[in-house]
C-alpha cells in the first residue's frame, strides 16, 4: 500500500477547494510530513502548483498524481496552525491555502519561477547551428550546475521569452523548461572567518597580519577583519584557499528599530487597590484557563488613563515566569511604537514585533525568532494573531473595540475570534482591554460569558479632563468656514503660552473635502467611484481616497466650463494651516496617512512630540487612541458629529468611542486636562455621554436600539457583496443569489432562523470602476448557516450568466457596504 498525503493547493477556486489526495514517491517518504510545502501537479493539464501537506493517509484511488518535490526541510506550520486553517475556511469562506498564507510571512512565501536547463544528454555544441542569442543561452546553461531562472537570463542577456532564437532551443529539444519554487527573500547571513590552528605554510606579509589577528581573536566577521587590518576580502579568500583560515556563514536577524517611547521599566512601582484586585482576579482566570475551562475570556474595563497596561504587563510577567508565552495585539501601527517601548522596558530582548510597517526581511526574521522560542512576548497588529508562538499562555487584545481587528479583504477574519480560538487550543487566557469596549464584548460580560474586571478612576493624581461642548451654530467663525472656532482658538493660545501641548482631532485627510461649481452646482466627482474628489494642498491636486485617482486643480468647471469653483469642508491639511496662522511661534505636527507614509516616520514624529519638539499635534484618528503624553493638557475635536449619521448601525458607537478616547489624551499626568468638542448637534446624547466618559450610560442606550432592530449582539450578520463592471448584471446577480439562498433554506433548512434583507446598492455604489450591491442576512453563525451559505456560493459560481460578477461573503463586517 503506497503512502498518501492530503494537500491544500494554491489558487484553487473556493467552490472547488478541499484537501486533495496525492501519492508520495518512495524517495520522498521520509520528507513529506504535515506542515511542509510541496510541489504538485494540479488540474487537467497537470500544471505545477505549491501545496501544503495537512495530513498523511487517505483513501486509495486510481490514477493518483504523485508529489513532485518537497520544498521545506522541516515543517513550517505545526498541527495546531493547520487545524486553525481549517477552522478559518469554515468561518470566513476562504480556501485552505489562503488561510495558510496568513500564517507564513510574506518573505517566506514561495512563487514558481520559469527556469531552464539543458536537455538530458544534450551535447550538440556546434556554434554554426545557432543564432547569437541561442548560443549565448546555451553557454549560460552549460556553465550552470542548476536550472537558471528566466529572470536571470533576461537580466544577463537582455532577451525576451518570445525571442526566436530562444524559442528554437525549446522547440528543438535542446533546452527544457522546469518550474522552481523560490522564496521572496533569502536568510540574512554574516560571513565569518576563523583560524585553522597549526598552519605552517607560506603567507604574504598582508596575509600574515590577518592570520596574526585571527590568532588573537579566534574568529571574526569578514567585514570586521578587513576593517581592523586594512586587508581586502581577496586576502581573506587567499588565506582560506591556503588552508590557514576557514570561512563560514551564520544567520543574523534583521531587527526592527527599537522604540524610544515609554522605554522605562513599567513593572516598577505599586499598583492601586483597584489594579491589585483586577490582577488577582485575572490570575485566577488564567489558572482556570490552564485547566481547560471553556470560560477563558475576560474583559478589563477602565477609563482612559486608569492603568490597564500596568495590570496586563504584570499578568504577562507571571505567564513568562511559568515558562509560557504571551501575544499582545494593538489595532494600529501608531499604537505599536508606544506599546513596544513599554514592553521592551519590561521584558527586554524577549520582545518581538510584527506589523505591516516592517520590511519583508524584518518581518520574516521576527517570525523566525518567535518560532524558535527566542521571543516570548509578541507585540503586533491584526496579522500578529497568527504568530507561531510556542506554548501560548495569554493573548491580550488592547482597544478591543477597534474595527482594525477585522480584515477587509479575503480571508475576512476577525483577529478577536482567531485569538479566542487559539486560546481554546492552547488552554490560554484571552484578555480584552478597553475604555470603550464593543457593545458585543460588554454584553458577553453582562451575560457572565466573559469574566469582568473594572478599574475605578484614573491612576495616581491624574483626573478626568473637563469637557466643553461648543455649538458651532452660535459661534462667530473666523473667516470662511474656519475649522477652528474662537473658543478652541483661545484655549489653544492659552495652552501654548502656559508651555503645554495640545492635540486636535479632525478625522478627514486633505485640505478641502469637496469642490463644486456655483453656476451649475455640479460637485467634482471621481470618474471611477461614486464619491467626490478631495483637494490636497501639498500637491495641488484633487484626489479620490478610494481608488487613488487624481487630477490637477482645474481652473474651470469640467461640466459647464465656467470659472470660479468653490471649495468646501476642512481636512487635516487645512486645519494645520489654520493652526500655524493662529500660533505662528508654535511648531505644528500633522499626523495622517499622507504625512507619515515613509518608513518609521510615524515613530520618529511621536518621539519628537514626546520630547516637546512640537507644541500642537493635529491629525486623524491615529492621534486619538493609546497615546500617553504627560504634557498634553488640551484636546480639541473638530466636526465631532460627522460620523454620527453615517449609513451604518455602529455609527453612534464609533462616534462615542472616538470622542471618549481622544478626550482621554488630555490630563494624563500631573497637570489637569481640558477638552473642547465643536459640534453642530450639541443636543445629541451620544456627545454628552462621551464628554462625561459615561460608557455604561451609552451601553444601556445602545443596547435598546440594537435589540429593537435585531443587530449584534442579538444577531450575527452575514453580508454577501456583489462586484462587477455592469450595474444591471450585478443587480441581477444579487437577485439570483437571493433566490438560490432562500430556496435552499426553505427546502433543506426550514428551522434555521433567518432574516434576509433584499439586495440594495452599496452606500458608495461604484468604486474603482466596479458597481457594488449587498445582501444582508441576520442570523446566528452556526454550522448549518455556514453550510447553507457555502452551498449557495458554490451553486452561484456554477451560473455561467454571472461569470463576470464576483460574490463574496463577509461575516460580521465592520461596515455594511
Amino acid at each position: 500500500m503506497s503512502l498518501l498525503a492530503q494537500v491544500a493547493v494554491e489558487k484553487a477556486a473556493y467552490h472547488f477547494d478541499k484537501l486533495f489526495t496525492y501519492s508520495v514517491p518512495e524517495g520522498l517518504a521520509g520528507k513529506v510530513a504535515p506542515g511542509v510545502r510541496v510541489l504538485v501537479p494540479f488540474g487537467p493539464g497537470g500544471g505545477e502548483r505549491v501545496g501544503m501537506v495537512f495530513a498523511l493517509g487517505g483513501e486509495e484511488a486510481a490514477n493518483l498524481k504523485p508529489i513532485q518535490q518537497v520544498l521545506d526541510e522541516s515543517p513550517l506550520l505545526e498541527q495546531g496552525m493547520l487545524d486553525l486553517a481549517q477552522w478559518l475556511k469554515d468561518r470566513t469562506f476562504c480556501t485552505l491555502f489562503e488561510a495558510v498564507r496568513l500564517m507564513v510571512p510574506a518573505g517566506m512565501q514561495l512563487r514558481l519561477q520559469s527556469s531552464y536547463v539543458l536537455a538530458p544528454g544534450f551535447k550538440d555544441f556546434d556554434r554554426e547551428m545557432y543564432t547569437d542569442t541561442a548560443w549565448q543561452v546555451l553557454q549560460v546553461l552549460r556553465r550552470s550546475p542548476r536550472a537558471v531562472p528566466f529572470e536571470k537570463l533576461q537580466k544577463s542577456l537582455g532577451i525576451a521569452e518570445d525571442d526566436p532564437g530562444f524559442q528554437s532551443l525549446l522547440s528543438g529539444g535542446a533546452v527544457c523548461r522546469v518550474n522552481l519554487a523560490a522564496s521572496r527573500l533569502k536568510d540574512a547571513v554574516a560571513k565569518m572567518v576563523r583560524l585553522v590552528p597549526g598552519f605552517e605554510g607560506k603567507l604574504t606579509p598582508r596575509q600574515r597580519e590577518v592570520y596574526a589577528t585571527l590568532q588573537d581573536v579566534g574568529e571574526a566577521s569578514e567585514k570586521e577583519l578587513c576593517y581592523f587590518t586594512g586587508a581586502s576580502p581577496a586576502v581573506v579568500r587567499a588565506l582560506a584557499e591556503k588552508g590557514a583560515a576557514e570561512v563560514f556563514e551564520y544567520e543574523v536577524y534583521r531587527r526592527p528599530a527599537s522604540s524610544g517611547l515609554g522605554a522605562s521599566s513599567p513593572l516598577e512601582g505599586d499598583l492601586s487597590p483597584s489594579q491589585q484586585q483586577a490582577l488577582a482576579g485575572l490570575l485566577e482566570c488564567y489558572v482556570h484557563a490552564q485547566a481547560g475551562s471553556p470560560k477563558n475570556c475576560a474583559l478589563l474595563y477602565g477609563v482612559t488613563g486608569s492603568g490597564k497596561t500596568s495590570v496586563y504587563l504584570r499578568l504577562i510577567a507571571h505567564v513568562l515566569e511559568e515558562g509560557r508565552s504571551a501575544l499582545v495585539l494593538v489595532p494600529e501601527i501608531s499604537l505599536t511604537a508606544q506599546a513596544l517601548g513599554q514592553f521592551q522596558g519590561a521584558f527586554g530582548g524577549q520582545v518581538a514585533v510584527l506589523h505591516s510597517g516592517l520590511s519583508l526581511g524584518e518581518r520574516m526574521d521576527e517570525w523566525k525568532r518567535i518560532r524558535r522560542g527566542e521571543a516570548k512576548v509578541v507585540v503586533g497588529t491584526r496579522s500578529a494573531v497568527f504568530a507561531p508562538v510556542a506554548d501560548l499562555g495569554l493573548v491580550v487584545i488592547d482597544e478591543e473595540q477597534e474595527p482594525a481587528y477585522k480584515a477587509e479583504a479575503s480571508p475576512r477574519f476577525d483577529a478577536r475570534e482567531v485569538a479566542r480560538r487559539r486560546c481554546t487550543q492552547s488552554r490560554a487566557l484571552c484578555l480584552l482591554a478597553s475604555a470603550t469596549p464593543s457593545v458585543e464584548a460588554c454584553y458577553m460580560a453582562r451575560q457572565k460569558k466573559y469574566a469582568f474586571f473594572k478599574l475605578e478612576g484614573r491612576f495616581g493624581p491624574a483626573q478626568i479632563p473637563t469637557v466643553e461642548l461648543v455649538d458651532q451654530n452660535q459661534e462667530a467663525l473666523h473667516g470662511d468656514e474656519a475649522a477652528i472656532g474662537p473658543t478652541l482658538a483661545a484655549a489653544l493660545k492659552e495652552n501654548f503660552q502656559a508651555g503645554r501641548q495640545s492635540i486636535v482631532l479632525l478625522n478627514r485627510r486633505g485640505y478641502h473635502t469637496f469642490a463644486s461649481c456655483p453656476s451649475c452646482h455640479e460637485v467634482l466627482r471621481c470618474p471611477h467611484c461614486s464619491i467626490s474628489l478631495t483637494f490636497h494642498s501639498a500637491n495641488r491636486r484633487l484626489m479620490c481616497h478610494y481608488c487613488g485617482y487624481s487630477v490637477p486643480l482645474p481652473d474651470t468647471c469640467p461640466a459647464c466650463g465656467k470659472p470660479g469653483l468653490r471649495y468646501r469642508g476642512s481636512g487635516t491639511q487645512r486645519a494645520e494651516e489654520q493652526l500655524q496662522g493662529l500660533l505662528p511661534e508654535a511648531k505644528v505636527l500633522r499626523l495622517d496617512t499622507d504625512a507619515v507614509a515613509a518608513r518609521y516616520s510615524l515613530e520618529r514624529r511621536l518621539e519628537e512630540f514626546a520630547k516637546g519638539e512640537y507644541h500642537v499635534m493635529v491629525g486623524t484618528q491615529m492621534v486619538a487612541k493609546g497615546l500617553d503624553f504627560e504634557n498634553v493638557t488640551l484636546v480639541g475635536v473638530l466636526s465631532a458629529d460627522q460620523s454620527l449619521y453615517s449609513d451604518d448601525f455602529r455609527s453612534a458607537e464609533r462616534t462615542f468611542d472616538l470622542l471618549t478616547q481622544v478626550v482621554g489624551r488630555a490630563g494624563r499626568g500631573r497637570y489637569p486636562g481640558r477638552a473642547i468638542i465643536q459640534t453642530y448637534m450639541p443636543e445629541n446624547p451620544v456627545l454628552h455621554l462621551a464628554g462625561k466618559q459615561d460608557y455604561f450610560g451609552f451601553f444601556k442606550r445602545e443596547l435598546l436600539y440594537r435589540k429593537a432592530l435585531l443587530y449584534p449582539p442579538f444577531a450575527d450578520l452575514l453580508v454577501i457583496g456583489f462586484v462587477g463592471t455592469q450595474e444591471s448584471l450585478v443587480e441581477a446577480a444579487s437577485g439570483r443569489f437571493l433566490t438560490l439562498f432562500t430556496g435552499l433554506a426553505a427546502q433543506e433548512y426550514p428551522t434555521l432562523p433567518l432574516r434576509v434583507l433584499r439586495p440594495t446598492p452599496a452606500a458608495i455604489a461604484r468604486v474603482g470602476g466596479k458597481y457594488r450591491y449587498k445582501l444582508i442576512i441576520k442570523c446566528r453563525s452556526t454550522p448549518p448557516l455556514r453550510q447553507l451559505a457555502a452551498r449557495t456560493l458554490t451553486a452561484f459560481a456554477a451560473l455561467k450568466d454571472f461569470r463576470t460578477v464576483t460574490a463574496y461573503p463577509d461575516p460580521d463586517p465592520n461596515y455594511i457596504l
